[in-house]
C-alpha cells in the first residue's frame, strides 16, 4: 500500500532471512489480467516481440562502438516472430514505443505489459548503425515457458 491506503501491488514471494525483501505484482496488472483468469482460467494478452538482448550503459556503448548510452540492444531475434517479420536486425537498439523513452528491459517490458496486447501494431523507435528509424511491429503473443 502506499501512504493514501492505495494498493499497488500484491506481495507473491518473501525472501528468507532477508529483512523483509519482497516481490509483488503490480495492482494495475492484477487488474488487467483477473477477469481473464477468473472466466478463463489463464490471460494469454501478454505481448510478445520475438528478441533477446541487453540494457544499454555508457559501458555497452563503448563496447559496441556506438554513441546510445541508453535503451536496449538486440542479441538475438526470434526467426518468424514478430521482430523478424518486421526486419529488426541483431545490434538494433530499442530506444522508444510509440514515442515513449525506453531506457532499459524494465522500462520495455512494463510499458509492453501494461500499454499494449497482442495482433496490436507498436512503432518502435531504432538506432541501427548511427541512424534513427522507426519501424513498425505487429506484437505476437507471448509463448508459454519452455
Amino acid at each position: 500500500m502506499n501512504y493514501l491506503g492505495n494498493v499497488v501491488g500484491i506481495t507473491f514471494a518473501i525472501v528468507q532471512d532477508s529483512q523483509g525483501l519482497g516481490f509483488a505484482i503490480p495492482s494495475n496488472t492484477i487488474l488487467r489480467e483477473i477477469q481473464s483468469l477468473i472466466v478463463n482460467g489463464a490471460y494469454y494478452g501478454h505481448s510478445y516481440l520475438g528478441v533477446a538482448g541487453n540494457d544499454m550503459d555508457y559501458e555497452a556503448a563503448q563496447t559496441y562502438h556506438v554513441s546510445v548510452t541508453y535503451g536496449w540492444r538486440i542479441a538475438q531475434v526470434t526467426p518468424g516472430g514478430p521482430a523478424d517479420d518486421a526486419g529488426i536486425q541483431v545490434g538494433d537498439i530499442i530506444v522508444g514505443i510509440n514515442g515513449t523513452t525506453i531506457k532499459n528491459m524494465d522500462e520495455m517490458s512494463s510499458y509492453l505489459e501494461e500499454n499494449t496486447l497482442p495482433t496490436e501494431t507498436v512503432i518502435l523507435r531504432i538506432v541501427r548503425a548511427a541512424q534513427t528509424l522507426d519501424i513498425s511491429v505487429t506484437l505476437g503473443q507471448r509463448p508459454p515457458p519452455p
